[in-house]
């Protein structure tokens, strides 16, 4: 069952980070990790989304060690349930590309938003019109904080049945189902263009009016608020804590990774990671199936002993 709508007057984050990225530095430089950022999807989990016996325990030997660790995925929040038992300390997630602060204590169907990011409705139309025009064919979803709603053409990608199916110019528009809900992200799908292409079109076409990033296999785009990012959220959350990017370790394998990757002190790009992102990370480890993570931590670790 969706959880209720409810007022988000308290959770809505007008604050704007201009870049959040910069020239990775050598390991050696980096300072001792106060916080391990990971992404979950090909990074984290393995592909049959399970976390390993051996990852498990590396989360937990890492905050034992007074390491903090935040999943940062392009997930919504109802779809935290697979890391909800491995939250630990703080238990907080960033979620959707950096466009929610979630708390996952309280298990499923009970998470918090701590803050949110969201992508202005004005915005979201002028994205969803001008990548129309841009790319003929390409057909959207509307990601909310507690609702999730698609155009009739959008293919059965998510396993749920969506709240509404309408265009997307109405989904959008003042009066819509779920208005009083932030939008979180546009998911634009494509069925015939290449993916790093229509990524690259969807750039050019729609500008600064939102940021556009990817992290399927397919012709999928993710849209959120302009300079809404893992990176820029993260940035965020780091700053509340007094932690610098120096002591910053994170962990990713798509496009949606890069600007992470790039600002963290170190960085690794996972086994079966996108070219972009080994060319991003300052390190790279072993893919997801063979618990890339867990390795770095353990190895990370053994240097602190």
């Amino acid at each position: 069952m969706r959880a209720p709508a409810r007022s988000c007057g308290d959770m809505r984050e007008n604050d704007r980070v201009t870049s959040a990225t910069r020239q990775p530095e050598s390991p050696a430089a980096a300072l001792p990790p106060r916080l391990i950022a990971t992404d979950l999807d090909g990074t984290l989990l393995r592909d049959d989304k399970s976390v390993s016996p051996r990852t498990v325990a590396a989360l937990a030997a890492a905050e034992e060690a007074g390491i903090e660790v935040f999943f940062v995925t392009g997930r919504p929040a109802r779809w935290m349930d697979v890391v909800s038992d491995h939250v630990h300390g703080h238990g907080l997630a960033i979620c959707g590309n950096g466009a929610a602060v979630v708390d996952l204590h309280g298990g499923p169907g009970a998470h918090r938003f701590v803050k949110v990011r969201e992508l202005a409705r004005d915005n979201a139309l002028d994205a969803v019109r001008l990548l129309r025009d841009a790319a003929p064919g390409t057909v959207y979803a509307v990601e909310q904080t507690y609702g999730f709603y698609q155009e009739p053409a959008y293919p059965k990608m998510h396993l749920e049945v969506p709240d509404t199916l309408a265009p997307a110019e109405e989904l959008l528009a003042p009066d819509a189902p779920g208005a009083d809900e932030p939008v979180l992200k546009i998911l634009a799908f494509h069925p015939t263009l290449d993916p790093d292409g229509f990524l690259a079109l969807a750039r050019l076409a729609i500008g600064d009016r939102a940021n556009v990033t990817r992290s399927s296999p397919s012709a999928l785009l993710e849209i959120s608020g302009p300079g809404v990012s893992k990176a820029s959220t993260l940035a965020l959350s780091c700053a509340e804590r007094g932690i610098s990017h120096s002591e910053v370790v994170a962990f990713g394998d798509m496009p949606n990774d890069v600007e992470m990757l790039t600002w963290a002190g170190r960085s690794y790009a996972m086994g079966n990671a996108h070219p972009d992102v080994i060319a991003a990370a300052s390190g790279r480890t072993v893919a997801n199936n063979e618990d890339g993570v867990a390795v770095v931590i353990e190895r990370m670790l053994a240097e602190r002993a």
